[in-house]
């Protein structure tokens, strides 16, 4: 498809080694007390860095919000989401998300698991597991039939990982189904389940039909009602794959060396395929940050489980990044797109989106430090 797969592996290999940094706090806890809004001069110096950052990247939009305790405390957008219309961007742009939807997948999954639908240790393939025979009846590849739930959340499956032979990238006029079934007739694992981390989209992908398959609905109908819809957000949805293919409100996506128009984004939908404002991000992780306000949708016994890595694979749990510090995270990289959400260890939840990337470059790492040095222009918030 023309795509630039070494930034894919470069995804896989460094979607939890962001500098997140932080004291140890390896409990749920309250929040701390109210804090304020930025002054007009602190917006400013965030708009300066932001701005700086635009003008390294080339980026035309960035859109970014911080949110504390249940509430939006700051939100700015910057730039044009549409170039050839000359468009200013807003707070109320749609962006791709590309895989920051996994936390969306995971959490959704997590609510099904506090139902008693389904278990982690619920085996995936072949007779007797979730999704038994649908794609194909066994003998499958050695290891397939092994494959449990958590193994998929957990990217430790043993195969199928992001490089140059991801499933997700490959025969963009399969469905789902057919994806799925080629991908368990013509692709074996690398190694048994549950020895190694190697990420995986195409997990995810079969994570977003198992939800389908216990709730009987298309996946992103439950998750809106389900997940999203308790969260307060109402705006989001599946992207599609061409440029008018675009939702209302959804910002142009431009290239740096590779086509955004040239993928099957729609058949994405459960590892990179929603759209939404930094907003609705933000308050998706404020219901599932852990802490006292707003209430959460998960128990908390469900969100420690839920961010617990394994350990084979330590910085990486169950749909989030972490990291010693308690920061909670994921990033996403498409051509077109780079975001990045984080829950910090200090209250705060943040989310900021582009509408271009730039390969062979830090760029995703640096939306990442920017979000920080924003957040640290008000003294008083006290982030590290």
């Amino acid at each position: 498809m023309g795509l630039a797969r070494r930034d894919f592996v470069k995804l896989a290999a460094g979607a939890c080694a962001l500098p997140l940094v932080g004291p140890a706090f390896a409990q749920l806890a309250p929040n701390p007390p109210n804090i304020r809004p930025p002054s007009p001069a602190e917006r400013g110096a965030m708009a300066r860095l932001a701005r700086a950052f635009m003008d390294k990247y080339d980026v035309p939009a960035l859109s970014f919000a911080i949110g504390y305790a249940g509430a939006i405390v700051h939100q700015d957008a910057l730039g044009l989401a549409d170039r050839e219309r000359n468009e200013a961007v807003t707070p109320r742009h749609l962006f791709r998300i590309a895989s920051v939807s996994k936390m969306i997948t995971s959490v959704t999954i997590f609510r099904l698991i506090e139902e008693n639908r389904v278990k982690l240790s619920d085996r995936v393939f072949g007779p007797g597991a979730i999704l038994g025979t649908d794609y194909g009846q066994p003998p499958y590849s050695a290891g397939i039939d092994q494959i449990t739930l958590e193994h998929l959340l957990t990217h430790t499956a043993g195969g199928w990982s992001n490089d140059n032979r991801d499933p997700m990238f490959t025969h963009p006029r399969m469905d789902h189904a057919q994806l799925i079934a080629w991908t368990l007739a013509n692709r074996p694992l690398d190694r048994p389940p549950g020895q190694r981390y190697a990420y995986s989209n195409f997990g995810y992908c079969v994570v977003g039909r198992i939800i389908e398959k216990l709730t009987g609905q298309p996946y992103a109908d439950y998750v809106r009602t389900e997940v999203l819809g308790r969260c307060g957000v109402s705006d989001m949805s599946i992207a599609g794959n061409t440029r008018d293919q675009r939702q209302a409100g959804e910002v142009a996506y431009y290239s740096q060396g590779e086509n955004p128009y040239d993928m099957n984004v729609r058949r994405m939908d459960s590892h990179g395929g929603w759209i939404a404002t930094p907003a609705d991000i933000v308050q998706f992780l404020m219901h599932v940050d852990g802490y006292a306000r707003p209430a959460n949708i998960l128990r908390p016994r469900t969100i420690q489980t839920m961010t617990t890595a394994p350990a084979v694979s330590p910085d990486y749990a169950k749909g989030f990044c972490v990291n010693k510090s308690d920061n909670w995270w994921h990033n996403g990289s498409l051509p077109g797109t780079s975001t990045i959400a984080v829950r910090t260890h200090g209250g705060f939840c943040w989310a900021a989106f582009t509408n271009t990337r730039r390969g062979n470059s830090n760029m995703d790492g640096d939306l990442d430090e920017l979000n920080w040095n924003m957040a640290r222009q008000v003294g008083e918030w006290r982030v590290a």
